[in-house]
């Protein structure tokens, strides 16, 4: 199969580059009950990115669950981690996945989802959905 070309539009794109987007770092604080399974849960209603196309604002609810392995997220961390894409061009799908690399590399989650519901733009309604499970060893 071949895929036709992209941006068939000749649209300006201007993504932000990942080592460019000064995100803001997430901490973690030690999960005190390893092994007793709990999901942490956050919606995060005012998320705010720019679209590469347009230089508009897109506005999306995050919803982010987790099972903590050994480290638990920070809130205040994840609060300023969140707002520091408001400056950030980036597409719909590549908010989720970089919210889930950066999130899986600061605390090593057992398990996590993530869902971004975006606001409807010109007539089109975009959900994102991510999961993660981390690998555990044969035994």
């Amino acid at each position: 199969m071949s895929l036709s070309p992209n941006n068939q539009q000749e649209l300006e794109i201007s993504s932000t580059p990942r080592e460019e987007m000064n995100l803001f770092p997430l901490d973690t604080f030690e999960y005190e009950h390893v092994g007793s399974e709990i999901w942490v849960d956050f919606e995060i209603p005012e998320f705010t990115a720019i679209c590469p196309f347009s230089d508009f604002p897109d506005f999306a609810t995050i919803k982010l669950k987790y099972v903590p392995n050994e480290r638990c997220i920070e809130l205040k961390s994840l609060k300023l981690y969140i707002n520091s894409f408001r400056d950030v061009k980036i597409f719909h799908e590549h908010v989720i996945n970089v919210i889930r690399e950066d999130f899986v590399t600061a605390c090593d989650p057992l398990r996590l989802k993530i869902e971004g519901d975006f606001n409807v733009r010109g007539n089109i309604k975009t959900i994102v959905r991510t999961t993660y499970q981390k690998e555990t060893p044969d035994k």
